[in-house]
């Protein structure tokens, strides 16, 4: 899959990106459902970095995120 900037360079492709991040942080999705401890900005605000999520940020959401759990290994175990 082709990066949008890649495809089509220039403000346009800048514009896409920002809606993007501004999108996801509105509704508070992905990394930015978590408070940002590394700029200080909480859940739902864009990092003060411009265009990206600082590294601590979205280590904190993985770290939240439930494991996923396998329908077989379940239905094994209760067997």
């Amino acid at each position: 899959m082709l990066l949008l900037s890649a495809a089509a360079p220039g403000p346009a492709a800048d514009a896409a990106h920002d809606a993007a991040h501004a999108t996801a942080a509105r509704f508070q999705q992905g990394a930015y459902s978590v408070a940002c401890s590394t700029c200080h900005v909480p859940a739902g605000e864009l990092c003060l970095a411009r265009r990206t999520v600082h590294g601590a940020r979205r280590a904190l959401y993985r770290a939240n995120t439930p494991k996923p759990t396998r329908l077989i290994p379940f239905l094994l175990r209760s067997a």
